[in-house]
């Protein structure tokens, strides 16, 4: 997180090994007055510009009295936003309990927006399942399928088709909020496809930087099979399935597989029927107005 957000140490205190456990952040102008009633002492304390200059404003005694409830040795750290910095005697409790202190020259608003970002996506729930992760037309379809069924090489078919890849054959997924899953590709596996009779590609390098992408929400799911010739697909889209990640329901597509099926341009119409439908367009409906419209007519 210091590295990512560009905080300064301003305390001689060592936080390398210093866990932090949740996502949410607290910005403590109530505890300030004396009120420390339900503090979340687990939590990142932001301090701002209003909060620095009404402790310039208390005696000391008081703020004795506040920095030594505040300072407590759960916090995992304090940052002081708009390059401000503590005075001694705070920076002298906060080293005798061990909370780091850092300052940053972003203003409150702004790093706050920061940081709570930063948390929700290294904090979130994650899983890695096994599948494939590309944006079409900007939407993130997870491919998913038993093993030798074509998804890596549809990917490639796509990405030849000028779309992006993020992962194949296994993505780390992490749930955001109820509504967002991110994807991603696992440190090992980054940038490279796995091509049954040819081995590991090198993606990055023989299509270039513009075909990889490193996240990608996680927007539909297409479950590939082999075709069953005694199964009944449904050929209208009126049934609605989901997919379960993370406790997120995600729409689900399942795409029955046989030679001579153009896989590439079946997801791309994926892609593209679920942006229809994003935009308020769906073809279903139009279809069966149309149906219902000529059988009125005779």
């Amino acid at each position: 997180m210091v590295s990512d957000l560009k905080l300064k140490s301003i305390i001689d205190i060592s936080y390398e090994n210093r866990i932090i456990t949740s996502q949410d952040i607290n910005r403590p102008g109530i505890q300030l007055t004396g009120f420390f009633d339900h503090y979340e002492s687990n939590r990142v304390q932001i301090l701002g510009f209003v909060e620095n200059e009404y402790l310039k404003q208390i005696d000391k005694k008081k703020r004795k009295e506040v920095y030594n409830k505040l300072l407590v040795s759960t916090v995992p750290c304090i940052v002081f936003c708009r390059g401000m910095k503590p005075d001694e005697l705070f920076g002298d409790i906060a080293k005798a309990n061990g909370v780091p202190v850092f300052s940053v020259d972003m203003t409150t608003t702004a790093f706050m927006s920061k940081i709570i970002r930063w948390l929700s996506i290294n904090l979130a729930p994650e899983i890695t399942l096994h599948g494939c992760l590309v944006d079409v037309y900007g939407v993130g379809l997870f491919i998913r399928g038993e093993s030798g069924i074509g998804k890596s090489e549809a990917v490639l078919e796509l990405i030849r088709r000028g779309h992006r890849i993020v992962a194949d054959d296994a993505v780390e997924i992490h749930k955001v909020s109820d509504d967002t899953l991110y994807g991603k590709a696992p440190e090992i596996t980054k940038d490279f496809i796995e091509i049954r009779g040819i081995g590991i590609v090198d993606v990055k390098s023989l299509y270039g930087f513009e075909v990889i992408k490193e996240t990608q929400n996680v927007d539909v799911v297409l479950n590939l099979e082999e075709w069953d010739g005694s199964k009944v697909y449904d050929r209208m889209g009126l049934e609605e399935e989901y997919a379960d990640i993370l406790g997120n329901k995600v729409p689900q597509y399942t795409i029955p597989v046989r030679p001579g099926r153009n896989l590439a341009v079946i997801i791309e119409a994926a892609a593209v029927n679920y942006r229809q439908k994003k935009a308020g367009y769906n073809s279903i409906e139009v279809f069966l107005e149309r149906a219902k419209a000529k059988s009125s007519l005779g």
